[in-house]
């Protein structure tokens, strides 16, 4: 990994986009705290703006940009969120300009969200974006794992478990998918992803220049 973000440095590249979705309690949340807070790949995590008011837990700027209605508008009229939806009469979205700034400088950006708001993203950044699903092993494990984080009444759980058969059947729409079977096994399914995905040629910006630099060298 040091190897390949010091070879990222020296060539130059564009930033890419990692999406991770998956039905809920497969993985997906904890998979992409665990990358973001991996200091050695350096991924910058979106922060969304949304309509609803800020809890007092939370955090202006870090947890979200909270903005009005207005403004929310005005974002979406101009075309200046790369994703949105409407959540229980609030309005949650992505800004697209401070996307394409940390793209342009070569750094990874690590988003979780759903199909919905996968398709809209890579409709508007089609090049700069590489999607994840995560499955689970079984949905007989994915409804252990729903009671077992004691979050959810029983009927929340059937409706979350009826989300789930209805989210999966997108997994084709993926460029890639993972069995969360292990959480280790697929957190380092996930580096070698994002491994690959640095390496692609056509997202190395500086590399025509280095090639033409190591043909140019004396014998």
């Amino acid at each position: 990994m040091q190897a390949s973000t010091k070879e990222n440095a020296t060539i130059g590249r564009r930033g890419f986009i990692l999406i991770l979705s998956s039905p809920s309690g497969a993985g997906k949340t904890t998979l992409t705290r665990q990358l973001a807070s991996d200091h050695r790949w350096g991924l910058d995590v979106s922060i969304s703006v949304t309509t609803r008011q800020r809890r007092p837990s939370e955090i202006d700027g870090k947890h979200y940009q909270f903005i009005d209605r207005e403004a929310f508008d005005a974002l979406r009229s101009a075309d200046n969120l790369l994703e949105w939806a409407e959540v229980h009469g609030n309005f949650y979205g992505t800004p697209r300009k401070p996307v394409e700034k940390v793209l342009g400088a070569g750094r990874d950006m690590i988003f979780d969200i759903d199909y919905q708001g996968t398709r809209q993203v890579r409709a508007k950044l089609t090049d700069d974006v590489v999607t994840v699903f995560i499955l689970p092993p079984s949905l007989a494990e994915l409804r252990h794992r729903l009671e077992r984080r004691a979050e959810d009444s029983p009927d929340t759980i059937e409706k979350r478990l009826a989300n789930a058969r209805m989210e999966i059947q997108r997994w084709s729409e993926y460029d890639y998918v993972i069995v969360n079977d292990d959480l280790d096994d697929a957190f380092r399914s996930l580096e070698g992803i994002l491994i690959a995905e640095r390496l692609k040629r056509a997202r190395r910006t500086g590399l025509t220049a280095f090639v033409e630099g190591l043909l140019a060298e004396p014998d």
